[in-house]
């Protein structure tokens, strides 16, 4: 069965424990950061009983469950959907597009989420999470059958973005990185060999205001999460605790405009007034997120024998 585990400020100071209903069983030995977790406490969370939780969930600060001395990996166009709304052939998609994020931008699952003032075009993407459990320091097949060997669980991530920065600048980093543009959590759910067999089962879901924009399954993505391990440990290396952000799919504020307005951009106008008409449409699109928006996202199984819990994060200006 799998284990809900949260890391949250217990008297001022950072703590992990396991969640059991409502309370959470405080872990002994699991260091300072994700990684400490991963090598000295998986045991005694897999351990935990609702006995020892006594330390009410809702009382606490909850923190992202993946520490900012770890690397944050991303896939981008990782699901045929949002490949299709983002204006490319899925057929055409015979690469894994990898980037990273700034470990800084990691935040609470329930963290508000500042859009810069230079900010215009604020847009969400609800993604998988992987949390590493063995590191990648040379060339290796992971087999689909192999994640239980090389994840310690998953979580979920908001890859938060600013469409007026990441795309007119090209800059996926700069346009990705801002401080608290990487809601996290709320829990780090380990899983058994069994049930990290089901990971295409996860439903991920996002609302803003109540209003749904994404859903999708896990199962859905391109590169599946054996293959990505496999073509990251040929890049460089990969830690115990790094994450790795896997996609999103469909539903996303920015869309591609239609083919005849592709064909005007391209042949007509200038790199400049390409990026002027995109920004001034974006800012005509209700979609995009506004100081005050309220973001809920959740990711588990139809069964709910998998919950990685929900966030709700509310934009404010920064």
């Amino acid at each position: 069965m799998s284990v809900q585990v949260v890391r949250y400020l217990l008297d001022g100071r950072p703590a992990w424990g396991v969640v059991h209903g409502t309370r959470i069983a405080p872990l002994t030995a699991a260091g300072a950061t994700t990684a400490d977790f991963i090598r000295t406490g998986l045991d005694e969370a897999w351990a935990s009983t609702a006995d020892r939780a006594v330390v009410d969930l809702t009382a606490v600060t909850l923190l992202s469950p993946v520490t900012e001395n770890q690397q944050f990996l991303c896939q981008g166009i990782n699901y045929a959907s949002h490949v299709r709304e983002s204006g490319m052939d899925p057929a055409r998609i015979g690469f894994n597009t990898i980037f990273t994020k700034a470990p800084s931008s990691l935040t609470a699952a329930d963290a508000d989420v500042p859009r810069p003032r230079h900010v215009r075009l604020l847009d969400y993407e609800v993604e998988l999470g992987l949390v590493m459990r063995r590191p990648l320091q040379r060339a290796t097949t992971v087999g689909p059958n192999d994640l239980h060997e090389w994840l310690a669980g998953v979580t979920i991530v908001n890859d938060i973005s600013a469409r007026d920065v990441q795309l007119p600048q090209t800059q996926f980093y700069k346009g990705k990185s801002y401080r608290g543009f990487g809601p996290t959590g709320p829990f780090l759910v380990l899983l058994s060999p069994a049930e990290w067999k089901r990971w295409p089962e996860l439903r991920m879901r996002l609302a803003v205001n109540g209003t749904p924009r994404q859903d999708a399954y896990c199962g859905d993505m391109i590169f599946k999460p054996h293959q990505t391990l496999t073509e990251l440990s040929g890049l460089h290396d990969v830690g115990i605790g790094d994450l790795i952000a896997t996609g999103t799919p469909a539903g996303c504020a920015a869309r591609a405009p239609g083919k005849f307005a592709l064909w005007v951009m391209k042949h007509l106008l200038s790199e400049q007034a390409k990026w002027r008409l995109f920004i001034k449409k974006g800012l005509a699109n209700p979609a995009y997120l506004q100081p005050g928006d309220l973001i809920h996202a959740t990711i588990q199984t139809e069964d709910g024998r998998i919950d990685l819990g929900e966030q709700r994060n509310r934009v404010v200006a920064a």
